[in-house]
Formats: C-alpha cells, sequence, structure tokens
C-alpha cells in the first residue's frame, strides 16, 4: 500500500473513511479482497508471497489496519519480515491498541521500513519505524500518508487529501469520487517532484496517485467506510499492468 488518505471523526454518519492504492509489482502473488481462510473474521485483500495484507478489517472486533512502505536510500534487508505480517499481527491480536503498539515497539527495527495506521472503535493510531519507532493519535480530520511520515505534503498525497476533503465537505454518499481521485495518472510537475533518492525518472512516475508501468504500479484501489450504525463498507477495484480493471470486490462486513 502507497498512497492513504483517511478522515477521521470528520463526517457525522461516517465516523472513519479510508481510501487507498496498493502499488506493488505485478508479479508477487495476489489473493483479491474476501475472508482470509485461516482467519475468517478478516476481510480483505492478502499477499500470497510474504504473508498478511496491505489493508484489511476485522468487523466482528471493529478494527483496520493498513501499511505503507517508507522509501529509504538504503535497500531493506531481504530477511526482514515481512510489513504485511502487521495487519495480520494487529487484526487478530489480544488486548488493544496500546498493547500491541508496547509489543511491537522491541520488534518494529526488524522490519523494513513501515508505516501503519491501525483502528478500533474510538481510537485511531499512526505508527512508523522511520527514522525510528514513533506513534501517535490522530486527530479528527483528514490526513494522508504514503511513503514518508505522516501528512507529508507530497504532490500526489495532497491531491487525495484535498480530494477526500472536499468529498467530505460536500457530505457526500458515493464514493465514485473517491474512486476518482485515487485513479489520478497524471504525474506531478518537474518542480514539485519530491527527492527521495530513486533518480529522476522513476520520481517522475511515482509522483501520480494512480501508477502505470509494466512491472510495477498500482494493483488495487479500496474505499472503506466506517458508519455510525456500525456497519463497514469494504470496495476495492483491482488492476492490470496497464492500469486496466479486472474486477471488483464490494462487501459490507
Amino acid at each position: 500500500m502507497c498512497l492513504i488518505a483517511v478522515a477521521w471523526q470528520a463526517h457525522p454518519d461516517m465516523p472513519l473513511v479510508m481510501v487507498a492504492n496498493r502499488d506493488e509489482f505485478h508479479a508477487r502473488p495476489t489473493a483479491q479482497a474476501g475472508s482470509w481462510p485461516h482467519a475468517p473474521e478478516v476481510f480483505g485483500g492478502r499477499d500470497l508471497s510474504g504473508g498478511g495484507g496491505w489493508l484489511a478489517v476485522n468487523a466482528t472486533a471493529r478494527r483496520l489496519a493498513a501499511v505503507t512502505n517508507v522509501r529509504r536510500m538504503v535497500p531493506p534487508d531481504p530477511q526482514a519480515p515481512s510489513r504485511g505480517q502487521l495487519v495480520a499481527d494487529f487484526l487478530t491480536a489480544e488486548g488493544s491498541i496500546a498493547d500491541y503498539l508496547q509489543r511491537l515497539a522491541p520488534e518494529a527495527e526488524r522490519y523494513a521500513g513501515f508505516n501503519l495506521l491501525l483502528w478500533e472503535g474510538e481510537s485511531l493510531r499512526f505508527a512508523s519505524n522511520h527514522p525510528g519507532f514513533e506513534q501517535q493519535a490522530l486527530t479528527p480530520g483528514v490526513h494522508v500518508v504514503s511513503n514518508a511520515s505522516l501528512d507529508t505534503p507530497w504532490p500526489k498525497s495532497c491531491r487525495v487529501r484535498d480530494a477526500m476533503q472536499a468529498w467530505i465537505d460536500e457530505g457526500a454518499e458515493d464514493p465514485e469520487p473517491l474512486f476518482a481521485a485515487l485513479g489520478d495518472r497524471q504525474p506531478a510537475p518537474d518542480a514539485d517532484l519530491p527527492d527521495t533518492g530513486v533518480g529522476f525518472d522513476l520520481e517522475k512516475m511515482l509522483s501520480a496517485p494512480f501508477i502505470v508501468s509494466p512491472g510495477y504500479g498500482t494493483r488495487a484501489s479500496t474505499v472503506v467506510i466506517v458508519r455510525a450504525s456500525g456497519a463497514i463498507d469494504f470496495i476495492e477495484r483491482r488492476f492490470d499492468a496497464e492500469g486496466q480493471p479486472t474486477g471488483e470486490t464490494r462487501e459490507r462486513v
């Protein structure tokens, strides 16, 4: 997962709205959103290579977890545990968010760079292990997470954040404007590109909210809406290497 915007306690009928793009190598084996065979109370996509997932919910426990990688100059340790396991671990863990993060803190540096969003009922927290382990409660409003720290104003993050804020301000219900924002394929102007050490051409390609390239790109766009009634709507749209739709999962869990 490489781009997330979340509206937290910003809509009277939807205490949590999350929109996200999962950017990944097209060759990495993946299962589409559904109930997890080993944990049927969990619903979301599954990484069939490293295990775990990138965005999933546990409707029974009223929990959600989502993870992005952190773009670092140094390549990640190939022996590091999968970041997707962080999603799986929280969604099936005993205890509160605080309990889980307390257990994670001494282990966090074992993982490649990650940003983690965790929701449970009245609490939404952000955690990261770069540059060192940190965690914080999110304030009400719209926040964004990509491959840098929370609310870093990268061009694509700002575009999706602004679209989410406009959707909230209008009191909208239809998720299509949110999917339109996630589907924006326009790269950022050269002058606005961040410098994360990957070179100009790759920086340019990665600067659009929706990434299209033969080997790596946006494979899924997801909208999750937690309603005041308690219902959780989960919509996942999947794409091939040319950015063409390949399927949709729409579930109330």
